[in-house]
């Protein structure tokens, strides 16, 4: 069951349930669309994986009590701020490679 974290890890933004531009990788870092794509270049700077969209949970109850009411996100806060210098050195090494090769 993904966690739905509340922010972006690295600039904090808010990114509630049904945030259209939460973005996670298969380890469910969670990033806002601007700094997956644009400052970390679709990659993730804990597994230097690529990033897709975040699904949204139901938010009402349509089948089997699979909806947010019942599984609701995590209200637990990871913030951790990538070293940007660092992190250009990742992504130079995963140059040209494709994030479902990585």
């Amino acid at each position: 069951m993904l966690d739905l974290r509340p922010v972006c890890e690295h600039c904090a933004k808010a990114l509630p349930p049904a945030a259209p531009d939460a973005m996670i990788c298969s380890f469910e870092c969670t990033y806002c669309r601007d700094c997956a794509t644009g400052l970390l270049h679709n990659v993730c700077p804990n597994c230097g994986g690529g990033f897709t969209a975040r699904p949204v949970r139901p938010a009402q109850e349509r089948k089997g009590g699979n909806f947010l009411g019942a599984y609701p996100a995590t209200t637990k806060v990871k913030h951790r701020p990538v070293d940007l210098a660092a992190h250009a050195q990742l992504v130079a090494q995963l140059e040209g490679i494709a994030p479902e090769a990585r």
